[in-house]
């Protein structure tokens, strides 16, 4: 298998060797299966962050953090937008048959961002600061070289 470098970051999403020995119960070949159905799943999502934020970054806003981490959870990306701080969710699909992949933002996906977010801003000493929610959904399809990207601004409001 060649490493698909199409994300544009001249780096290789994955080559992936995978082999899965027969056993009695057949109880290994699933949770391999299952093993590599959530590795390239992560790489989907990690491809389509990458892409997300080259776009941003395109459209003039600079990034702050990626993948930025607490114990209330993960922000995808935080950018800033001339003077307001901008909490991006990226949702990545390979196609649309389990619908749009804005549709996954739901209240309770809102309601822990907007937790996240609060986090962000008192950790930083931020929250004098405007800041806003936004989603990019960044849909792949398996046999194109480039993303379909829509940029939802001021995608909700702050819920608690």
């Amino acid at each position: 298998m060649q490493p698909d470098t199409s994300a544009g970051d001249g780096q290789p999403l994955a080559t992936i060797a995978f082999c899965c020995a027969p056993s009695p119960c057949g109880r290994m070949a699933i949770q391999n299966r299952t093993t590599l159905k959530r590795l390239l799943h992560k790489l989907l999502g990690d491809r389509g962050e990458r892409a997300a934020a080259r776009f941003l970054r395109r459209q003039g806003y600079r990034l702050l953090a990626r993948s930025y981490r607490c114990q209330y959870g993960e922000i995808d990306l935080i950018v800033r937008d001339g003077r307001q701080i901008v909490f991006v969710e990226v949702k990545t699909r390979s196609g649309t048959q389990c619908g749009q992949p804005f549709e996954a933002v739901d209240r309770i996906k809102q309601q822990k961002l907007t937790r996240l977010a609060l986090y962000w801003l008192k950790a930083h000493r931020r929250l004098n600061e405007r800041a806003r929610f936004d989603v990019v959904s960044v849909i792949w399809l398996p046999d194109s070289r480039q993303p379909q990207i829509d940029h939802f601004q001021h995608a909700f409001e702050a819920s608690s």
